[in-house]
């Protein structure tokens, strides 16, 4: 037994590995949607055995659609999302899955009403080798208490193949909404917590002034009851990496610590989704290439069963929640 899902608003690449996720679940690909042609016809390409669909109407009126996923503009994905769950479907969003503190508020009254799912898809560690391992590792107790967690998030801007959108904080919610989602959610999944506060946070534009809208650095602290967090995020990766950027975690525990060097292990070894476990025992590396994702596996078979086996719906909006805050309070730098 398996879904059909339709895809609505493919400006973001990510779609793919959330469609790939789903295909291997066994999911059915039935229709797809993006307002820009060149954009479809690319979608279409990869996957020939979806349908255009004519609008996102035509999507969501469709009683046989049981998941609608979207990597749209950011600043659309929430509203799309309630509208999919006013539908009577679930929702599976790209990452960052709202743009401001009442999309999130609405999302949540509408979930908890319908009792459909909002999914986020924080590809970082759902479609990460290495951070599914550390995860594995990290809840089996291989380090002990978790009691801290360290992100970086840096990437390489593009900047001649972004869209105009892209440096307007209306559309995307600012740079900590936009990456450091990625960092929160696994603050709160290796931590185990299911509170946490900001406790600082900080902002700057360094490098592009001709985008006043727009910040290249951001970073933050926050805490919970048993352990803290912090994260950095930036537009600073050289073109001369051989990678989007050197995306790390480190997460210290009471009796050891892991690091993920999730795409690259910069002059080390080829290829990414690198882990590194010291305990009491000694030091050894793990290469999580065979390690599988099981994201979309699990999300059909919550759709299905009505369960929250893939991520507790409170830890989604949580980590949502904190980024948002955080953009908020922010002290700007520069």
């Amino acid at each position: 037994m398996t879904i059909r899902f339709a895809a609505v608003g493919l400006n973001h690449n990510h779609i793919l590995g959330m469609t790939d996720q789903l295909l291997g679940a066994g999911a059915e690909l039935v229709w797809y949607y993006a307002a820009e042609p060149e954009l479809a016809a690319d979608y279409a390409a990869k996957y020939p055995q979806g349908k255009p669909a004519s609008s996102a109407e035509q999507v969501l009126e469709d009683p046989t659609i049981q998941l609608v996923i979207s990597a749209g503009i950011p600043s659309d994905r929430a509203p799309l999302g309630i509208r999919a769950m006013q539908h009577g479907k679930d929702y599976m969003a790209d990452k960052p899955g709202f743009t401001t503190l009442d999309q999130l508020a609405e999302a949540r009254r509408v979930q908890a009403e319908t009792g459909r799912i909002y999914s986020v898809f924080f590809s970082e560690r759902l479609g990460n080798r290495a951070s599914m391992k550390a995860g594995e590792l990290v809840h089996a107790g291989a380090i002990g208490q978790v009691l801290q967690t360290i992100g970086l998030g840096p990437h390489k801007i593009g900047i001649v193949s972004r869209p105009s959108w892209f440096f307007h904080r209306k559309y995307f919610g600012g740079i900590l909404n936009d990456l450091a989602s990625h960092q929160m959610e696994q603050f709160l999944y290796y931590t185990s917590s299911t509170s946490a506060q900001v406790v600082a946070a900080q902002l700057a534009n360094f490098h592009y002034p001709q985008y006043p809208d727009f910040d290249d650095f951001g970073d933050m602290m926050v805490s919970s009851d048993h352990a803290t967090g912090y994260c950095r995020v930036d537009w600073f990766t050289p073109d001369g990496l051989g990678s989007w950027g050197d995306g790390r975690m480190t997460i210290l525990g009471t009796d050891g610590f892991i690091e993920i060097r999730k795409n690259i292990d910069i002059a080390g070894r080829p290829g990414g989704n690198h882990l590194i476990l010291v305990d009491q025992k000694g030091t050894q590396y793990i290469n999580c290439e065979d390690v599988p994702l099981t994201y979309g596996k699990t999300l059909v078979q919550d759709i299905l069963n009505r369960t929250e086996t893939t991520m507790p719906q409170a830890h989604c909006f949580l980590a949502s929640e904190l980024v948002l805050q955080a953009e908020q309070v922010a002290r700007r730098i520069k």
